[in-house]
């Protein structure tokens, strides 16, 4: 069962998506990926991205540490509605609304925040169903590019197995970690 690691509402257990559809990141990934994200002072005050967030625990655990907001972008039915679901814990816990659900494809979501003009984000996660292609990485890449703040941290978890990130001019990367058969890459705004 995965959890809120830390924070406002740590230990608090996270409902999951039923089904095989997604696949969590584990608590070991989590812990690790968020001691790094502290110690470069990436939580606090931060507005977050969770795209393709399955339960969203990347995102509420960034909203149960500090975060100002947090936006879950996720298009499957079932697991929008557990993004929801581990919203409302965080929110309740946090008295105020942080994080907010998106059901959309995170393609078009990010053509519409484009359009409206949306502010920046200075953290985003992605971790995509495997089944994404590297070339619709890199397109979400190019589209995420002009919406992060000047010193956002952009973080991708895939397989192991993957290759790294087609990064675009935008973004470039400034490190990585495998955890077993997780790897995480680490960008920010190129320039």
């Amino acid at each position: 069962m995965s959890r809120i690691v830390a924070g406002a509402a740590g230990g608090t257990p996270l409902v999951s998506v039923p089904g095989d559809g997604t696949r969590p990141t584990t608590d070991r990934v989590k812990e690790a990926l968020f001691s790094r994200l502290e110690s470069m002072n990436m939580l606090a005050d931060v507005r977050v991205l969770d795209l393709y967030a399955g339960s969203g625990s990347l995102g509420v655990e960034s909203a149960s540490r500090g975060a100002k907001s947090v936006e879950l972008v996720e298009f499957n039915d079932k697991a929008a509605g557990v993004c929801q679901r581990n919203a409302e814990l965080v929110n309740k816990v946090r008295g105020r609304k942080i994080v907010s659900v998106q059901r959309s494809r995170v393609e078009s979501f990010l053509a519409r925040v484009a359009e409206a003009g949306v502010d920046q984000w200075d953290l985003v996660f992605l971790d995509p169903p495997y089944p994404l292609t590297e070339d619709e990485l890199s397109l979400v890449l190019e589209l995420l590019g002009p919406r992060l703040s000047p010193y956002a941290v952009v973080v991708v978890e895939r397989s192991s197995r993957t290759p790294e990130p087609a990064w675009p001019a935008s973004l470039e990367m400034f490190a990585e970690k495998k955890y077993g058969e997780t790897r995480l890459w680490f960008a920010e705004p190129a320039g």
